[in-house]
C-alpha cells in the first residue's frame, strides 16, 4: 500500500465528511488554548486532516502528491519499500506536529485562535524533497518558472517569513516556516551528507 496514496485518500475524505458538519469540524481544529486547559491532545493531530475549502485541500494535496512522491521513492530507494514507507509518514505525521509548536507557543493563552490544514505536514515533506534532491526544478504558484529546489527553497522561506511578519492574512505562516524547519532537520539526521549536497549546489 502507497501511503502517499493513503495519506490523500484519508485527507480527502475526512474533508468531505467534516464538509457539512460543521460540529465535527470545530471538535478537530487545532487550539492551543483548549489543547493547554482541557487536555484536547486529538487536536494536535485531527487538525492536520480538515481543510477550510477545496481550494484549500487541493492546493495542500498536490503539492502533497507531486513532491511526497520525490521523497518517498528516494526513502524506499535508499531503505527498501517497508522501512521507506514508514519513514515517509513519520516525516509527515511528526512533521506536522512540529509546525504546530509555534503557532502553540504563541497562542496557547488566546481562545479565539483556531488554525486548519495539512500546511505544515506538506511543508515538512516539499522541504525535505528539496534537501534531497537539490537540483531538481519547481514552480512558485505566482511565477511559473522553473526553480532549482536549492534557490526555491530560501526564496519561498523568505517569503514567508516577510508574510508572517507582515502579518494581516489568515494563513498559518508560522507553521509552513516550522514544517520546513523539521523537513530539512528530518533529512539531515537520516542522511547528513544530503546537507552537503545542498550547500555544493547553492554556492
Amino acid at each position: 500500500m502507497n501511503p502517499l496514496i493513503i495519506i490523500i485518500a484519508v485527507t480527502v475524505g475526512i474533508y468531505f465528511l467534516t464538509e457539512r458538519n460543521e460540529e465535527l469540524k470545530d471538535k478537530m481544529l487545532f487550539s492551543p488554548y483548549l489543547i493547554k486547559n482541557r487536555g484536547q491532545y486529538h487536536r494536535l493531530i485531527s487538525s492536520i486532516f480538515i481543510h477550510a475549502d477545496l481550494m484549500h485541500l487541493a492546493f495542500n494535496m498536490m503539492s502533497l502528491f507531486f513532491l511526497g512522491e520525490v521523497i518517498l521513492n528516494e526513502f524506499i530507494f535508499s531503505y527498501g519499500i517497508e522501512k521507506g514507507s514508514v519513514i515517509f509518514v513519520v516525516l509527515y505525521l511528526v512533521g506536522g506536529l512540529f509546525a504546530e509548536l509555534w503557532p502553540y507557543s504563541k497562542h496557547q493563552d488566546n481562545y479565539m485562535y483556531r488554525s486548519l490544514g495539512a500546511s505544515g505536514a506538506v511543508s515538512a515533506v516539499i522541504f525535505a524533497a528539496i534537501l534531497w534532491r537539490p537540483d531538481m526544478e519547481l514552480m512558485m504558484f505566482l511565477l511559473p518558472i522553473p526553480i532549482p529546489a536549492y534557490l526555491f527553497g530560501p526564496i519561498y522561506l523568505a517569503i514567508e517569513y516577510y508574510a508572517m511578519k507582515r502579518g494581516q492574512t489568515n494563513i498559518g505562516h508560522d507553521a509552513h516556516i516550522g514544517g520546513a524547519i523539521f523537513g530539512i532537520l528530518f533529512v539531515l539526521l537520516l542522511n547528513p551528507s544530503k546537507g552537503t549536497l545542498f550547500i555544493q549546489h547553492f554556492f
